[in-house]
């Protein structure tokens, strides 16, 4: 090790001991005021058949009516709508973007229904990257669209999962926090929803596909999770109608043969996916988005763009750029050189036209003066012979 990698180094931090009360206790208390008073987005993604009941447990988890239109099944293709909602609960205001699938799971080219939802997410990605990558950027403004959990459903068949799911769940999985849920869980028996939920997660291991899992590092909450992730995918029931049982009234669905009870965890468990989206998690589901699946498409999109880490103090360097101004060079000194080439070429030819006139301008003198010799040579012959001629 160099003495200027030493001189780098820091002292290693020491810890003191206070002789009073500075005030720094109370970070926790101004970040909670802050955060309060800024209020929270939350962007959750449902994807499902039409009519299995996205929108009912929408409704259903946050206790409104989000006035949703009816989908038909017969969407040439799925249309991915967004709607964002300020919801307020006591003193905390949360910006809510509920995005829909719209006619998801109707087309005959399986890959129609997932594609848009895929585009969808690496959309928002693109988005907050760009805001990122301004000179001047905003983000303490900037509305974040980045789907931060993804409420998978799944036909309460009592079989199997469909191809179409796990093609979906796999392709999404590195972009997004995927929670599978059995929709309309009062289709199936217990026995058979106990059988169908071991089902579900072998075809889901034996496939790759990495749902999300409810993190065990805060040992507040680390009990519960571990109990949840034992239950998962939950079997929920939704329903906005309440229903008089007993004394009291209760969300609930009223069937001939008796009622199903929403918030009743021996009927469904719809409590236990509520707790932990919204009550227990949602805050992970956020950081989780942003650190892990956030990070994975910025860091492929920036390495696409040329940026590497390549020195020991990561400072990023546009290798793809550098590439370009040499080709770009090189390209230029290839253009000259060809310039020169044929320059050369038409002097050459040039010099070669020249050359062969001059041989001919040479020939034909040759010629010229072998003839003026010979007839310089006659006309001598000639005088000769008229002089002997005078003589006789």
């Amino acid at each position: 090790m160099s003495a200027s990698d030493v001189a780098r180094q820091p002292d290693a931090p020491r810890s003191l001991s206070l002789s009073g009360h500075v005030g720094f206790d109370s970070l926790p208390d101004q970040l909670v005021n802050k955060s309060t008073c800024q209020g929270f987005c939350f962007n959750i993604l449902c994807i499902g058949e039409t009519g299995i009941g996205k929108s009912t447990m929408m409704d259903t988890l946050f206790n409104t009516n989000f006035e949703n239109s009816e989908a038909s099944h017969f969407e040439p293709q799925v249309k991915v709508h967004a709607q964002t909602y300020d919801l307020q609960e006591s003193n905390v205001r949360l910006r809510l973007t509920v995005v829909n699938t719209v006619g998801f799971g109707d087309q005959m080219n399986k890959q129609e229904s997932y594609q848009p939802v895929v585009d969808y997410i690496d959309r928002q990605f693109e988005s907050f990257l760009q805001e990122e990558l301004k000179i001047k950027r905003s983000l303490h403004s900037y509305h974040d669209s980045r789907v931060h959990a993804c409420l998978y459903f799944i036909s309460p068949t009592g079989h199997s999962l469909k191809s179409l799911d796990l093609v979906t769940m796999k392709k999404l999985d590195s972009k997004v926090n995927i929670i599978p849920v059995i929709a309309k869980a009062d289709t199936v028996s217990k026995s058979e929803l106990h059988k169908f939920k071991i089902k579900i997660m072998s075809e889901l291991v034996s496939n790759g596909v990495q749902i999300y899992q409810f993190p065990l590092d805060d040992e507040t909450v680390a009990k519960v999770n571990t109990a949840m992730n034992g239950l998962l995918p939950f079997a929920v029931v939704g329903s906005t109608e309440e229903v008089a049982v007993g004394n009291k009234m209760v969300k609930a669905r009223q069937y001939p043969w008796g009622v199903v009870q929403v918030e009743n965890e021996n009927h469904c468990d719809f409590v236990k996916l509520r707790e932990m989206l919204i009550c227990v998690n949602m805050e992970d589901l956020r950081e989780q988005t942003h650190t892990s699946h956030y990070e994975l498409y910025r860091r492929c999109k920036l390495e696409e763009m040329g940026f590497k880490d390549t020195d020991p103090e990561s400072k990023p360097v546009r290798v793809k750029e550098k590439e370009s101004e040499l080709k770009d060079a090189e390209r230029e000194l290839q253009s000259r050189f060809e310039q020169l080439k044929r320059l050369h070429a038409d002097e050459k030819a040039a010099l070669e036209e020249k050359r062969r006139l001059l041989e001919d301008d040479q020939s034909t003198f040759g010629k010229r003066r072998v003839a003026a010799q010979l007839l310089q040579a006659q006309n001598l012959t000639a005088n000769g012979k008229k002089d002997k001629d005078r003589k006789k």
